[in-house]
């Protein structure tokens, strides 16, 4: 029987060295982000979907995982805390902004550089610190670069593309992985339903005879989830979706609303939505739904939350649904990161 190099069997079979099993076990070691991922620890492998109505701050959680993912640990004596590594982002809606990670990465490197992000964060007149130059707290110019550049962006415009990026991303990680000299530990997608409709309302005929698949809804969710299984099989990763909700028949557009965005938040900590108060309706076919390992569902609120310098943020809510916790958390979007309120 062949061993798989690397894999449990073959250091038990006395065929993996105690540096190949080291190297496994400390990959596959849990690792805990920043909220509003932070409930539950995260492994390479699992397949987190982030799941809410637009907007609700999804394509925000990622840009905030993916700082701290292309951070290091530690550069020039000072403490990031990073994961130190690659992050793959895979654009479906094409309208992802760069500057958004660009600014929120500054803002994290002026924030640990300082000694206290949290409270240097907090207090900060972010107004102030953008419009005075002579004033705005310096920055690791070197090290900002280098971290812009572990951040690997590839924009698909429809499935085709998406498939396309997918059957070729190995050859483009490797070769990344050789620049840089660090590994990929997170695949981005966002958003994971962006073409769904198109491609249900499509009509896809066989290429090249009939003897070829054609590419309907369910065999396009079969190839993006086999091609996804190959590549963390090759390249071990945390994958973290995105995707928009799709409001219940049985509500209607105002009531939907209503319900989503004004929920009963009297016991945020310790209550869970039920079914009945969530309009959700899944869309996605099952093979991608038996495919996701973790969901958390994020909304916004209709509420305001005042802040130092008369400024009001948006509230939002996340709580996870896969594992199902009994409690949510509410969190609101500041240009230096996501900040969970009580």
């Amino acid at each position: 029987m062949e061993q798989v190099v690397g894999s449990p069997k073959g250091w038990i079979d006395g065929d993996e060295s105690a540096k190949e099993m080291l190297a496994r076990v400390l990959t596959a070691r849990p690792f805990l982000l920043l909220p509003p991922l932070h409930r539950v620890p995260l492994r390479v492998g699992n397949v987190v979907e982030l799941v809410g109505p637009s907007p609700s701050s999804k394509t925000h959680v990622l840009i905030q995982a993916a700082v701290s993912c292309v951070l290091p640990k530690e550069w020039n004596g000072v403490h990031y805390g990073g994961l130190d590594h690659l992050v793959v982002f895979l654009d479906l809606d094409c309208r992802f902004d760069i500057l958004r990670l660009s600014e929120m990465l500054k803002h994290r490197l002026i924030g640990e550089s300082i000694g206290s992000m949290k409270r240097d964060l907090e207090k900060m007149d972010f107004d102030l610190w953008n419009n005075d130059r002579k004033r705005r707290p310096a920055y690791d110019e070197e090290l900002y670069v280098l971290c812009m550049r572990r951040f690997l962006y590839v924009r698909c415009y429809d499935s085709f593309e998406f498939l396309a990026t997918l059957k070729t991303l190995h050859y483009r990680i490797q070769k990344e992985e050789e620049a840089h000299g660090t590994g990929v530990h997170m695949l981005m997608i966002d958003s994971i339903g962006a073409f769904h409709w198109i491609d249900r309302a499509s009509t896809f005929m066989p290429v090249g005879g009939n003897n070829r698949k054609s590419h309907s809804l369910q065999t396009v969710s079969e190839t993006v989830v086999q091609e996804i299984r190959k590549l963390l099989v090759l390249h071990p990763m945390l994958v973290i979706a995105t995707k928009a909700t799709i409001l219940g028949d049985i509500y209607s557009m105002n009531d939907a609303k209503w319900k989503l965005r004004k929920p009963d938040t009297s016991n945020c900590r310790s209550r869970s939505i039920t079914s009945q108060q969530l309009p959700y309706r899944e869309y996605m076919p099952s093979i991608w739904q038996t495919f996701v390992t973790h969901r958390i569902l994020l909304r916004a609120s209709d509420d305001h939350l005042h802040v130092s310098n008369d400024q009001n943020h948006s509230l939002y809510f996340s709580e996870w649904l896969l594992p199902s916790l009994s409690f949510i958390d509410k969190f609101i979007v500041k240009e230096a990161g996501i900040f969970i309120v009580s």
